[in-house]
C-alpha cells in the first residue's frame, strides 16, 4: 500500500510541476541506479533500488496520462544528452529492471 501512496505522489508531482520540477523528480529517480549509470556495475535487478525507482517511473509513465508520459520521455531523453557517455546505461535500465516507460528509447526517440 505504501508504494502506492508514493507512486500517486510521484505521479502528481510529475503531472503538476513545471518542466525543471518534473526534471528533477525523474533524475532523482534515475539517480538510485547511479552506481550502474557512472560504473555500468553492477546490473540492476528487479527489487533492487533502482529498479524499484524504474517500476515507480513506469508506473507514472503509464498510469498517468499522456502529457505525463511526454514529460517523462522528454526528462529522460533530457539526462541521455546530459550525460551522453552514459547514454547506453541509461537506456537500458528499463529493460534490465523488466518495466516499460511506455516509449521506446533510441536515437531518434520522439516524446510527441
Amino acid at each position: 500500500m505504501k508504494s502506492v501512496f508514493w507512486m500517486v505522489v510521484v505521479a502528481l508531482i510529475i503531472h503538476e510541476a513545471g518542466a525543471d520540477d518534473e526534471c528533477s523528480t525523474v533524475t532523482a529517480l534515475v539517480s538510485a541506479c547511479a552506481s550502474f549509470v557512472n560504473y555500468g556495475t553492477p546490473d540492476p535487478i528487479p527489487g533492487a533500488p533502482c529498479c524499484v525507482a524504474m517500476a515507480t517511473l513506469s508506473t507514472v509513465a503509464s498510469s498517468t496520462g499522456v502529457q505525463t508520459r511526454q514529460s517523462v520521455c522528454r526528462c529522460m531523453m533530457e539526462l541521455i544528452t546530459t550525460y551522453n557517455p552514459n547514454a547506453t546505461a541509461i537506456a537500458t535500465l528499463p529493460g534490465f529492471c523488466g518495466v516499460s516507460l511506455g516509449f521506446t528509447i533510441d536515437p531518434n526517440t520522439d516524446c510527441e
